[in-house]
């Protein structure tokens, strides 16, 4: 499919560009044509046809709108030019829009490159397709004519495309007819008979690229330099399945380092019997020792049940400056302590105090 392009040609561009030079050309309502970086069906474009006349070799450069109405289109009869601004190669011969067209109304449309969307889910990024040397492309197109109710004449066409070429299939599944010679230019524009279903196939030169562009001018409001300027895409896996793998292997990785922390931590909070009693008779010590200072560095270790058989007369000067810190966590042992436990415990003998 061809659905959008870029057209900045001069007027006298077109017609070399098609290899026409060599031939006598004239201009009709090329007045209309407006260059543009994002040109949509719809829009005015140069195209260069044969002279009506048969015995004639001129050609004619004609500005006509993208989207073909054809001439047995109601008169009355709002034209859609998105209803035909492509034709299928394959089935060009079958529809009677373009049957009749064959014979006579071939012309060729000349482009510096055109854009294509690759769909990723409900995304669609496009992608601008060039020749690398810069040079326009010539596009297989059909023209036709059409009358309205107020007796004005629009003159229209359609591009004819076909199935994409080994290196644009991964963007598309089809592609318009790119004509890259003379001869080939030659042969769709003034062959007689069906030799011009030559030319009809996929253009799998080297030398067409592509590269990534703003998806901006998906909207056709949106023109200029911009259109054509080189994004960068971040990379994505092209299979869902194996991202979601991945990304759940990254998860268990992450999450590993914190089921340690939380190990570490429940150990630390939940001391064994051994590290209980170590702890006392370390406490106890210090106490003894330093006063006041050990205690209120050992702080944290008074939410563990503790019970004293005795302390030293040195000591107790020491706690008496810590009945606020210790009262608490005293409170929530006292919860668990049974009715006929008799032993001294931290609460009952700041109780005594």
């Amino acid at each position: 499919m061809c659905g959008r392009t870029r057209c900045t040609l001069r007027s006298d561009d077109v017609p070399r560009a098609c290899h026409r030079s060599d031939a006598p050309t004239r201009t009709l309502h090329m007045d209309r044509y407006r260059p543009a970086y994002n040109v949509s069906p719809g829009s005015n474009m140069p195209v260069v046809r044969r002279e009506d006349a048969s015995d004639s070799g001129g050609y004619v450069l004609h500005c006509m709108k993208w989207g073909l109405i054809p001439s047995f289109t109601k008169k009355t009869e709002k034209p859609d030019h998105y209803k035909m601004f492509n034709a299928r190669s394959e089935s060009i011969d079958e529809k009677a829009s373009f049957r009749r067209l064959l014979p006579k109304s071939r012309c060729l449309v000349a482009v510096e490159g055109f854009y294509e969307w690759k769909k990723d889910g409900s995304k669609k990024q496009p992608y601008y397709i060039h020749f690398k040397d810069g040079r326009p492309l010539v596009f297989a197109a059909l023209y036709d004519s059409w009358q309205n109710s107020e007796g004005e004449t629009l003159h229209t066409f359609t591009i004819v495309t076909t199935s994409s070429s080994s290196a644009l299939q991964w963007l598309h599944d089809r592609m318009p007819v790119i004509l890259g010679s003379k001869e080939s230019t030659d042969t769709w524009l003034s062959s007689s008979g069906s030799s011009f279903k030559s030319v009809m196939k996929p253009y799998e030169e080297s030398d067409l690229v592509w590269y990534p562009v703003t998806p901006a001018m998906g909207k056709s409001s949106f023109d200029g330099p911009e259109c054509i300027k080189e994004i960068q895409v971040k990379a994505e896996g092209n299979t869902s399945i194996s991202m979601f793998f991945s990304k759940k292997g990254a998860e268990r990785k992450d999450t590993k380092p914190e089921q340690k922390l939380s190990c570490h931590e429940s150990v630390k909070t939940e001391p064994t019997e051994d590290l209980i009693e170590g702890a006392k008779a370390e406490e106890v010590d210090k106490e003894v020792k330093f006063g006041g200072s050990s205690h209120s560095q050992n702080a944290s270790l008074l939410p563990i049940k503790r019970e004293y058989e005795t302390f030293s007369a040195d000591s107790k000067p020491a706690l008496e400056n810590h009945d606020q810190i210790s009262s608490t966590p005293a409170k929530k042992k006292e919860k668990t302590k049974k009715a006929d436990d008799k032993q001294p415990t931290l609460f009952s003998f700041f109780g005594k105090k």
